[in-house]
Formats: structure tokens, sequence, C-alpha cells
């Protein structure tokens, strides 16, 4: 217990524990706009075992409701904004890596296990959310 303190204490320091929560928020809200186009899709216009074919869909637009939430404020003050539109093209990279993340999950529990469409939201919300922090961290908002 006393080392998990200690990292947080370390990581309250020097603001990666701040970042961490506005990211978790700003993702939030991102995954509300993301499961808002989703769900609908997946329920009035694809078959569930076609559910995939909603992702890229939902993808765009929360990814572009993702980049000026975390860029204005999930990483505020930290890093550099580079004029022009390389930054906008590594945040896509990035968010495009966990989309793709997320569309195997889907696909495997909808086309390969059956699962209803609502079911991979959550492992691949978790897992994809993780992955684009660290990217975002190091690799675009660096």
């Amino acid at each position: 217990m006393t080392i998990l303190l200690q990292h947080v204490d370390r990581w309250r320091s020097s603001g990666l524990l701040g970042q961490m929560i506005r990211f978790g928020i700003a993702g939030g809200l991102s995954t509300l706009v993301y499961s808002a186009v989703y769900l609908p899709l997946t329920l009035y216009v694809f078959e569930r075992r076609h559910a995939v074919y909603a992702v890229p869909f939902a993808f765009a637009v929360a990814v572009t409701t993702g980049f000026f939430l975390h860029s204005r404020w999930s990483f505020k003050g930290h890093g550099t904004r580079a004029p022009g539109a390389a930054q906008q093209v590594q945040f896509v990279m990035v968010q495009g890596s966990g989309m793709a993340l997320n569309a195997v999950i889907t696909w495997i529990g909808t086309a390969k296990l059956g699962f209803p469409a609502w079911a991979p939201l959550l492992p691949a919300i978790v897992l994809a959310t993780g992955m684009t922090f660290v990217l975002n961290r190091y690799l675009v908002f660096k």
C-alpha cells in the first residue's frame, strides 16, 4: 500500500495524475459520443454479425470530439502544440490504432462469439483507452 501511495504522490507532483484523470473524463465524454453513434447503427442499420461496420462511423465522430478535448484540456500544459496539421494527423493515427483494437474486439465478440452488440464495448474501451493514453502522452502531446 505504501508503494502505491508513493506512486500516486509522484504522479500528482509530476502532473501525470491530473492528466490521467482529465484523460479519463474526456475519454468518457468521447465514449458517450461514440456509443451515441455506434449503438443506433447496430440496432437499426447493421445486423449483429456486422456490428463492426458501425465502428468507423462512430470513430470519426468521437475522434473529432476527442482531439479538441484532449489537446485543450487533458494534456493542457504538457508538451507542445505543433503548428499545422502534423499533430492532428498523429492524433488520428493514435486514435486509429485504438479503433483497430476496438474493431478486433467488437468483431471477436459479435461475429465469432455471438454476443450482443453492446457486450464488447467495455473491454474494447478499457484496452483502447489505456493504449491511447500512453501513445498520446509520449508521441502526440510530448
